[in-house]
């Protein structure tokens, strides 16, 4: 063969597709130092140092950018061996001339009147997600507001304790688990705001797509295209550390806002100008350089 393509971190990779975070980042950032002696932090970090260590020859193919300073401030890595892939969203997830209709069908479907401040969640890992987070939020909303409001929840996973939760909040006619859909492009449409306020994400494909459906987005800085939001001013973004009470707050604003519409638009013609689709072709031509080189 002419190229080792790994998507784990493995001795011996001429390229690494960069999918998981920086792993002894994330450790110094969410865990104490007593963890660093336990033989997973060990066998993790020595499997990571093989990837990013400066005298290794892998190179990276990065899709989450803030990732690339945390890989050199930790290891060392050289800037020549990264490549920062778009983040690949698939062109048929922007909004076209049907939007509208397509839009009041799934409202429709899902019993959702024209007053209903819609907000939607996608993802499997509901804590990592921070579900709980959102429930939280709307349960401090104005008595009128949250009237209004309803949760919906796309993904796999147990919801039994959020279930409880939202019962405990008083939400449980609000807040709706749909598991998993096969129409989530459809939910973006149907709803008036996306809602991730995550406790980790490396990039956040989520975000992009809302922006595509022409959702606004309110998320948390510490997803990795969380910088797409900010640079299409297609939502609000919490600065991390996160902190519920600032969270809250801005969620009732959000709400409240008509300045949501505008943002929808915004990100929806960001995405437009912007190539976040092409990153098979840019992968497959860094593969084929490496290739090359290795052959030469």
């Amino acid at each position: 063969w002419d190229a080792v393509v790994g998507f784990n971190k493995l001795p011996g990779l001429d390229l690494y597709y960069a999918a998981d975070p920086c792993y002894i980042a994330a450790i110094a950032e969410t865990r104490s130092w007593l963890y660093r002696f336990g033989s997973r932090y060990r066998c993790y970090v020595t499997l990571e140092r093989s990837v990013f260590a400066p005298q290794a020859k892998t190179h990276i193919l990065l899709i989450a950018e803030p990732e690339q300073a945390k890989f050199r401030k930790w290891y060392g890595t050289s800037i020549e061996r990264f490549t920062l892939l778009p983040p690949g969203i698939s062109r048929d997830r922007v909004a076209g001339h049907d939007a509208g209709v397509r839009r009041n069908q799934v409202r429709s479907e899902l019993q959702l009147h024209d007053d209903t401040l819609t907000m939607l969640q996608v993802g499997s890992a509901f804590r990592t997600k921070g579900v709980d987070r959102s429930l939280l939020a709307i349960a401090t909303l104005p008595d009128t507001l949250r009237q209004r409001v309803r949760l919906l929840v796309a993904g796999r996973g147990d919801a039994s304790s959020l279930e409880r939760l939202a019962r405990r909040l008083g939400l449980e006619s609000q807040v709706t688990f749909l598991g998993v859909r096969d129409d989530v492009p459809q939910l973006l449409l149907a709803a008036d705001l996306l809602l991730h306020p995550a406790r980790t994400e490396n990039t956040g494909t989520v975000l992009l797509e809302a922006m595509a459906a022409g959702l606004p987005v309110l998320t948390t800085a510490n997803c990795g295209y969380a910088g797409h939001v900010l640079a299409g001013e297609g939502g609000w973004v919490v600065p991390v550390p996160f902190d519920q009470m600032i969270f809250n707050r801005e969620l009732a604003r959000v709400l409240a806002s008509p300045e949501r519409t505008e943002r929808g638009r915004s990100g929806l013609a960001y995405v437009q100008r912007t190539d976040i689709f092409s990153m098979p072709e840019k992968a497959v031509d860094a593969i084929e350089t490496v290739a090359a080189g290795n052959r030469s």
